[in-house]
């Protein structure tokens, strides 16, 4: 394979505008401090630029070549890259939209490579503000109770931090509480806390859809009992 390396000045600008575009990426998924951040979102696009790079140089040296054959692998290599990213963890799966951002890094790269900077500029914004604008917007909807018509159910884990001689009331209370709310009780489990003479409860409990102000509610009423030192509560989809 023949390489043409005729526009250095180019290759230097495009390489550099996929660097900068990356870690423009890169920095928002550091500042929020996602498992690939800064340095690996601008290696991704940098690397993808080199390839295309490569492969314009091998399209010039040699006739008939195809300067798309090395640049398509750019796209199988970043999905092996991405699923090192995925984790599942019980019932929950992180590192998805790491691994989109990833795979989007390589793109932006790869159209910087090119020599399509404007549009890797826009491809670039545009990731930048998916990630920035539409969190608050996936916040909010995860806000919202889901009831009728929902496919998945979530799990709620309440904690409860309490004096061990009032262990049996607040038992009762959590699970007559609890009741009231029409919730499924998953499980319960308790231990002590280390040198304190406290008692931890946890209790897991199942509601159909998403519901979290009805758990914000049951906890608020626990935590007015004056044997609780701590109360909280989170939440996954089953």
């Amino acid at each position: 394979m023949t390489l043409v390396t005729a526009f250095p000045w180019s290759f230097c600008a495009e390489i550099l505008t996929a660097l900068l575009l990356g870690s423009v990426i890169g920095f928002e998924r550091q500042w929020h401090q996602r498992m690939a951040g800064l340095r690996t979102n601008a290696l991704v696009a940098l690397g993808a630029a080199i390839f295309v790079e490569l492969s314009k140089m091998a399209a010039m040296g040699s006739a008939g070549a195809d300067p798309t054959r090395i640049a398509a692998q750019v796209v199988t290599g970043i999905g092996f890259l991405g699923g090192g990213l995925i984790i599942k963890e019980g019932f929950n799966v992180r590192g998805l939209n790491t691994a989109a951002t990833l795979w989007c890094s390589a793109a932006v790269g790869s159209m910087a490579g090119a020599g399509a900077v404007l549009p890797a500029v826009l491809a670039a914004v545009a990731v930048l503000g998916t990630n920035v604008v539409l969190r608050r917007v996936v916040y909010r909807i995860n806000c919202q109770p889901v009831r009728a018509g929902s496919e998945v159910d979530t799990a709620y884990t309440v904690e409860l931090t309490c004096r061990a001689r009032a262990e049996t009331h607040l038992r009762g209370l959590l699970l007559q509480e609890a009741a009231k709310r029409t919730t499924q009780l998953r499980a319960i489990r308790r231990e002590l806390v280390d040198g304190s003479g406290e008692i931890r409860l946890g209790v897991e409990l199942v509601v159909h859809g998403r519901d979290d102000a009805l758990i914000e509610s049951l906890v608020s009423q626990l935590s007015l009992e004056t044997s609780v030192n701590a109360a909280s509560w989170q939440a996954r989809q089953v």
